[in-house]
């Protein structure tokens, strides 16, 4: 008797067991709470709780059920149906639907609407969809970021007229900014795995009061996928493997991931690696840009060769791998530890700009070889989380980084059997402290406060590739100087009414240097520098719904940088024929930064969005002309170089409007496109004017797109326009052999279009299959500023698999 009730107990349970199914995004695979579910008729309904979880044995095993959420497609099946596919529903989220909750403004989720500034999001269905090479390629897909490139391996992003150390990168809420990010173009983003990304925001304008020293054009959030934990007593396992070829590089990429869940304990472990062979540009453009010949050494000695196809960019290969291991602690409702460790190496890879630089006479190249060796990062990131009613918070997290940088430079010059090398270390820590307080009525306080220590080491050598003999040589900076800063900050959100937000904050910095100069190569006429500033920065806006499809934003903020050791010790020879040296007298340059936003949304059917923004920098710290000892010229690498030096001499004027549609037009198919015009100027102490060195052209796209629940294929367009040769900066108009010449004999950076289709198909809830024709016109093109031609014609094809 004992056994047979044993039995029907345990039948009933299994019963009840198939009878409750989940619901899921199809896309990112997360719960989906709160979806209605019912019959035709409505005489029978039910809802899926916090965890897309319900019971459907109120329903018939082929009665015909609907799943209706605001934010979803609404989809019908039946319950065999759905036992069929292992007790799994899956919906798609509508085309309109926009992202609510943002992380950046704050370090704590606020909903978007009510915040002043401009914020992109960039999800994880957005990446796995445009499937990037690199997150560089990762930010330029967004259509509202402009990406500069001097090398296959390599992307600098450009924001509202700012770029490399006046923007800021942050990898889970820990600045990836150290003390030598430089001035000119940086290509640390491509550490970051695109894999490895749950979601991407960026700020547009200053970001100072959360962020400090360098958010004066914008910031950039990459938050990395998290370790889940099992929602049962059991272990959960899953994960995603993945493989994506290009043809214009020939591309081998290949990742896998996969997660470990228990109820208190969650890993997470995800690896990539990359392999790109030369790019190839297009068959439709300037002929300047072809690559006619290039340095080779032969039995000892450089020659030049002709290259075979000159739209092959020889060399621009490199390969690179991606480790992040992720673990997650949680002991109880209250508490959440984790731990984040991640790890990424390239191999050597080829400065292309510099290996296209012709000689003095014009005829030859200057360079033979001009590479970067192994570019490292490795972050290991453990952060606490409390939530619960402490006496002056709600939230508390406390994040401690150590990060650890490498880099080199190694050139020599074409017949010359000297190789220079430099080679740079960076050791970086981190504290960051921060409070969410929601008990003051309608007011929210975000505060905290943050400690950063970098220490550089940096050596110099050169060899004789003949004799193999190394020797000493001045390094790139200071060996041992360090960077260090203290700050805090308090932020607040006050909903005056349940349409107008206010949003406003505060920050002091203080930033120490402390470098010694070792005069053994030059004689340096200073032994150290010593730098103390601190700064005060703030913003003040609002977010006001007059009609319920109407917003309009105002933001006012102040941004700044403080000068760092690449500012204050760098010796590196700038550009052919100039060297700049090291400018102990430095002071923090300031943006004061104005932005008006509108967003209109008309029947759910078409959103227009508009900003308009105006940033005014001053103390700038610009590259100009100098004296060293007295002397305006000097020895570099045996060549007699012009000096120059970082000053704050300048100021700088940016301007700009950014647009955004998106329409509608059914359920399944949309319009998607962006624009965004910028103009700058900097000004001299004199009172001389000249174009700012690293304001993009006007660039937008236009995007047809078509989904339904297996099938999304977008057709678009993307296109950037002219900077003639007046409106090229100085600076960029002496790098005559990047840009192409006008009638005048002048350089500059030509317009440009690419049509591209993106095609993604679901054969299974866990297969994807991807199939993109990019740039299927084959131009021929450089983004301005570029030292490498765009890819031409390029297919790409992915696969991708859920387990």
């Amino acid at each position: 008797m004992n056994k047979v009730l044993f039995l029907l107990i345990f039948l009933c349970v299994q019963v009840g067991f198939a009878q409750q199914i989940t619901v899921l995004d199809v896309d990112t695979r997360e719960p989906i709470g709160n979806v209605a579910i019912y019959n035709n008729d409505h005489t029978k309904t039910a809802l899926t709780d916090f965890d897309g979880k319900v019971d459907l044995s109120i329903f018939n095993q082929e009665e015909r059920i609907a799943f209706r959420h605001l934010s979803y497609q609404l989809r019908k099946s039946t319950r065999g149906q759905i036992h069929r596919h292992g007790n799994r529903f899956f919906m798609v989220m509508k085309a309109e639907e926009l992202d609510e909750v943002v992380m950046s403004v704050s370090k704590w989720e606020q909903q978007k609407k009510d915040i002043p500034n401009k914020i992109t999001v960039i999800d994880a269905r957005d990446i796995a969809f445009s499937s990037p090479q690199t997150s560089a390629d990762l930010l330029q897909n967004s259509g509202k970021v402009f990406v500069q490139k001097s090398q296959l391996g390599g992307g600098s992003p450009m924001i509202r007229g700012f770029a490399t150390n006046r923007l800021l990168l942050s990898v889970d809420g820990v600045r990836m900014n150290n003390a030598i990010f430089r001035g000119g173009n940086l290509q640390n983003v491509i550490s970051i795995d695109p894999y490895s990304i749950k979601s991407t925001e960026i700020i547009f304008g200053p970001g100072s009061v959360i962020y400090g020293s360098d958010a004066i054009g914008g910031v950039m959030n990459f938050y990395t996928k998290k370790a889940e934990f099992s929602n049962s007593d059991s272990l959960s396992f899953s994960g995603n493997a993945s493989y994506r070829f290009a043809s214009v590089n020939i591309e081998n990429t290949v990742h896998v991931d996969f997660n470990l869940g228990k109820k208190k304990w969650a890993f997470l472990t995800s690896a990539s690696y990359n392999s790109f062979d030369d790019m190839k540009m297009g068959s439709h453009g300037p002929d300047s840009y072809l690559r006619n010949q290039y340095a080779s050494t032969v039995n000892g000695a450089d020659v030049l060769v002709l290259n075979e196809n000159p739209k092959e960019q020889n060399p621009t290969g490199y390969n690179q791998f991606n480790l992040m291991q992720k673990i997650a602690y949680k002991p109880n409702n209250t508490w959440q530890y984790d731990l984040g460790l991640h790890y990424s190496e390239t191999s050597d890879y080829a400065r292309y700009d510099r290996l296209i630089r012709p000689d003095k006479a014009g005829d030859g190249l200057r360079s033979a070889e001009w590479y970067y060796g192994p570019q490292k990062w490795f972050m290991g990131n453990l952060q606490m989380n409390k939530r619960g009613k402490g006496i002056f918070y709600d939230g508390l997290k406390i994040t401690t980084a150590y990060q650890h940088f490498e880099e080199s430079r190694n050139d020599r010059g074409f017949q010359d059997v000297i190789r220079y090398s430099t080679e740079e270390k960076v050791d970086a820590i981190s504290t960051n402290i921060d409070f969410e307080n929601k008990k003051i009525g309608n007011l929210r306080l975000y505060y905290g406060g943050e400690y950063i220590f970098n220490k550089v080491g940096s050596v110099g050598s050169q060899e004789d590739i003949e004799t193999n003999i190394v020797s000493g040589t001045a390094s790139r900076y200071p060996d041992g100087s360090t960077w260090q800063t203290l700050a805090g900050y308090v932020n607040g959100e006050y909903k005056a009414k349940p349409n107008f937000t206010l949003l406003s904050g505060l920050r002091y910095s203080h930033v120490w240097i402390d470098a010694a100069f070792d005069k053994t190569y030059y004689p340096f006429p200073f032994d150290d520098a010593n730098l103390n500033n601190g700064a005060l920065t703030g913003s003040l806006g609002f977010s006001w719904f007059p009609k319920a499809d109407l917003q309009i934003t105002l933001n006012g903020s102040t941004g700044f940088r403080a000068p760092n050791i690449d500012d204050v010790g760098k010796i590196f020879d700038s550009e052919p024929g100039a060297v700049v040296v090291p400018n102990p007298d430095l002071e923090p340059e300031y943006a004061y930064n104005m932005e008006l936003g509108i967003q209109k949304n008309f029947n759910d059917k078409l959103v227009f969005k508009s900003a308009a923004f105006y940033t005014y920098l001053v103390d700038a710290l610009v590259r100009r002309d100098y004296l060293f000892d007295g002397e305006d010229e000097i020895m570099y690498n045996g060549e007699l170089s012009s000096v120059q030096a970082i000053q704050n001499a300048a100021k700088a004027f940016v301007y700009g409007f950014e647009f955004g549609v998106e329409a509608f037009l059914t359920d399944n198919i949309s319009v998607v496109s962006n624009l965004t015009i910028t103009e700058g100027i900097e000004e001299e102490e004199d009172g001389t004017e000249s174009p700012g060195r690293h304001v993009s052209p006007t660039f937008g796209d236009l995007h047809l797109v078509y989904k339904n629940q297996r099938l999304k294929t977008d057709l678009f367009l993307n296109y950037n326009g002219e900077i003639p040769f007046y409106d090229l900066a100085t600076s960029e108009r002496s790098k005559e052999y990047i840009y192409a010449t006008d009638v005048d004999g002048n350089p500059y950076s030509p317009s440009w279009y690419t049509l591209n289709i993106r095609s993604q198909y679901e054969v299974t809830s866990d297969l994807k299959v991807s199939l993109n024709l990019e740039n299927f016109t084959d131009q021929r093109y450089r983004s301005y500023s570029s030292g490498i031609s765009a890819p031409g014609i390029n297919l790409v094809l992915g696969l991708g698999y859920r387990f």
